[in-house]
């Protein structure tokens, strides 16, 4: 079983050519590689996690692709079938387990309202939390997708986010906001926390992948 990073948000779980996608959004090259896809989780309504565009391209090659995502995003994606899922919820789409956590977005701005959001542990291994700084209770984390840079974060937070969950491996997400050098410190500072906990930060490029 493998995890291949794509641009911003989005990544692949491969196991022995079944796949799960997360966030396929509008900082993601279309996605046309989509054979095998059974299951999509859209952590929250925002374009940037998922656009209607990248919806039906995986649902013309995989019509039987199942959709989760929190309340906002079955309000938001009229024409998919999405299962609304929230924190608590435990679903099997064979071979991948999902279980959700959380619920709201952060805080942006207070002028900008608060979204649904729920982040996602994979397999009882691969964590991400969406756009928030959630922390999933009583987990060990094998591999956790940290926030890089967002309008919703600062490199302290995420750093504290990271040390809370302290996985055993990490690597960079949501990242298409900043530049080489931003990414470059970005993954110094996730780095920094991560191995000082006894974990090691893997700094993906899109289209690099991690064995799980």
């Amino acid at each position: 079983m493998n995890l291949t990073k794509l641009e911003h948000a989005a990544f692949v779980i491969d196991d022995a050519g079944a796949r799960l996608i997360v966030d396929p959004g509008a900082f993601t090259t279309p996605i046309t590689d989509a054979a095998g896809i059974v299951a999509v989780v859209i952590t929250h309504e925002h374009p940037d996690h998922w656009t209607p565009e990248q919806l039906e391209r995986i649902r013309s090659i995989n019509p039987d692709v199942r959709i989760f995502g929190p309340a906002g995003v079955a309000a938001a994606a009229e024409g998919f079938a999405v299962e609304v899922v929230a924190a608590g919820d435990d679903i099997e789409v064979a071979p991948f387990t999902l279980r959700f956590f959380g619920g709201r977005h952060a805080v942006i701005h207070p002028s900008i309202p608060i979204v649904d959001n729920v982040g996602v542990l994979i397999n009882g291994s691969v964590y991400y939390g969406g756009d928030s700084f959630t922390v999933p209770d009583d987990v060990e984390v094998d591999v956790m997708a940290v926030p890089a840079g967002a309008p919703w974060l600062k490199i302290s937070e995420v750093m504290d986010f990271a040390t809370a969950v302290a996985p055993k491996r990490s690597f960079p997400t949501h990242e298409m906001v900043l530049s080489r050098i931003g990414k470059n410190m970005s993954n110094q500072r996730i780095a920094d926390v991560v191995e000082a906990a006894g974990g090691e930060h893997v700094p993906l490029e899109p289209g690099e992948s991690i064995e799980l």
